[in-house]
């Protein structure tokens, strides 16, 4: 019995190890190709989900990205530096900011356009792999959220 549960404590045997060490592979794979956009990766989620959907509340981008607005703000006051996005207090609730893109911020897709195809090559995994697993690792994050 004492050889399962050493087992089990085995690093190499840990799915959450491998997520996170695929994550970090993930961020060092993006980093040169974000240099060249002048963007860090949660900057360039944020981007792609303003290019997806241009104006959501900074709460519907923290709820869609899993940030707190502590992580967020900083975040989106470097865009909005950067001349990239531009934040206002919704009129009706000033509590809450509405972000939208701005010209600069719409043309930086297309300089974004060959990021996907450029990580889809260096994954090695063929599209219908990558879709299968993306499928895979969002239902992992979903029974896991539910189990909190």
């Amino acid at each position: 019995m004492r050889r399962k549960a050493d087992e089990s404590l085995r690093l190499d045997n840990q799915v959450c190890f491998a997520v996170y060490a695929a994550g970090h592979a993930f961020t060092r794979a993006y980093k040169p190709l974000l240099g060249k956009l002048g963007l860090t990766y949660p900057q360039y989620l944020v981007m792609l989900l303003l290019w997806e959907h241009d104006g959501p509340t900074m709460r519907e981008i923290g709820e869609r990205l899993h940030l707190d607005s502590g992580t967020l703000t900083p975040l989106l006051k470097r865009l909005e530096t950067m001349g990239l996005v531009h934040r206002a207090r919704l009129p009706e609730d000033e509590r809450q900011l509405r972000v939208t893109l701005t010209d600069k911020g719409r043309a930086l897709r297309e300089a974004a356009a060959d990021v996907p195809r450029a990580i889809g090559c260096a994954s090695g995994l063929a599209p219908d792999e990558a879709k299968r697993l993306r499928h895979e690792l969002v239902a992992l994050q979903a029974a896991l959220a539910r189990a909190q």
